[in-house]
């Protein structure tokens, strides 16, 4: 009998490649293997949860059970795989092994939490586990420090003060969604979030974090101090490769795919927040979307390489939302930027005045499926 595909992982990219491959194969046995409690939940939700008084609980879709009958495949819950020998294809836990034919790793990321003094008292909000640990600190929370104004920064930061919290983002940059594109269009929603109340400290660094009465006090590097309840952590992700790593597997910043998927092992496969493709990782919804739909056909006897036309990333900030596309961060781009009362448009154009990048906001939003098709030409 054939050891089937064994899937490391439970997220939106395992479930995504689950749903593919039995649209194309109903009898190839599956199995999903993963540390937490295996339920189905958006995880963009996170970004809301606050503001809309839910629980952890209250996120949840789908049991593990229920996505097991549905989609006929074994699953393993609360079960941390300790090694792969890729070998002799087989994945261990402490108590367990399972043979394959066929690996997908969709281990994920792990939020990056600075390494400080104090660093193990700031929250992260990456997963429904981890809500369900900060969940009631994050409730009963008055003030609150977010150290990152990146994505996840931003929109928490929203979040958080339309809960009627008081709100601090704290950054290194200059301004806030630095790696996602230039001051002068981040400006806007700078301006919002100022406007709603946020204090941003920016070009601040955070130094130490220690307990003070009943809070947190923080350090930072220009001698002041914040007293605040929490402190969450938003400054990026860290893809899970230590596994792939101790099984001998390429790894960058993420662990290496080729077009197919494919690991430098022929029986091993990547997806999602933890996969390096083409020297980038991808933690968006889309082109998460894209790779599960070209690896379940090559893990079923396709032959596909992936390709990923220019894709919208939406910015989550409600009072605000921003539609974003292209070679944002790119230094070189000449930025045209259109305000009105209804939004911004802002185009990036290269010296030959060709469109590379845009951003939309608000009403003007409708706009980016025409500037999508423009950037594609």
């Amino acid at each position: 009998m054939s050891a089937g595909i064994v899937i490391i992982g439970s997220g939106f990219a395992a479930r995504t490649l689950v749903k593919n491959i039995r649209k194309l194969d109903s009898a190839v046995p599956l199995t999903l293997i993963a540390a937490d409690g295996m339920e189905e939940y958006n995880k963009p939700d996170l970004s809301h949860v606050i503001s809309l008084a839910q629980r952890a609980d209250d996120l949840t879709r789908q049991s593990a059970g229920e996505f097991a009958e549905q989609y006929h495949l074994r699953m393993f819950p609360q079960t941390r795989v300790s090694a792969i020998d890729a070998q002799a294809q087989v994945v261990k836990s402490a108590d367990k092994q399972w043979q394959y034919d066929k690996l997908v790793l969709a281990t994920g990321a792990a939020a990056f939490v600075p390494p400080l003094p104090g660093s193990d008292m700031m929250l992260t909000l990456n997963s429904q586990q981890e809500y369900r640990d900060g969940e009631t600190s994050l409730r009963d929370a008055k003030r609150v420090l977010i150290v990152g104004a990146g994505l996840i920064g931003c929109e928490l930061a929203m979040d958080f003060q339309r809960a009627g919290k008081s709100v601090t983002v704290l950054d290194n940059a200059s301004s806030i969604l630095p790696s996602l594109m230039p001051p002068e269009v981040s400006g806007r929603l700078q301006h919002c979030l100022t406007a709603m109340g946020v204090r941003l400290l920016l070009k601040s660094r955070l130094l130490s974090l220690e307990q003070s009465g009943g809070g947190v006090r923080a350090q930072l590097d220009d001698d002041r101090y914040l007293e605040v309840d929490v402190v969450v952590a938003a400054t990026g992700l860290s893809p899970h490769t230590a596994l792939a790593r101790s099984a001998g597997i390429a790894t960058g910043r993420g662990i290496v795919v080729d077009g197919a998927l494919q690991t430098s092992d022929p029986h091993i496969y990547a997806l999602g927040d933890c996969a390096e493709i083409n020297g980038r990782v991808l933690p968006f919804l889309q082109p998460i979307q894209l790779s599960a739909m070209t690896l379940a056909k090559n893990l079923t006897g396709s032959s596909t390489q992936l390709v990923l036309p220019p894709m919208l990333v939406k910015v989550k900030t409600p009072m605000m939302p921003l539609h974003l596309a292209g070679e944002t961060a790119r230094g070189d781009l000449r930025w045209h930027i259109t305000t009105e009362a209804d939004g911004m448009v802002a185009k990036g154009l290269d010296a030959g005045d060709k469109l590379r990048a845009f951003v939309v906001s608000e009403d003007r939003m409708k706009e980016a499926f025409a500037l999508l098709k423009a950037l594609s030409a």
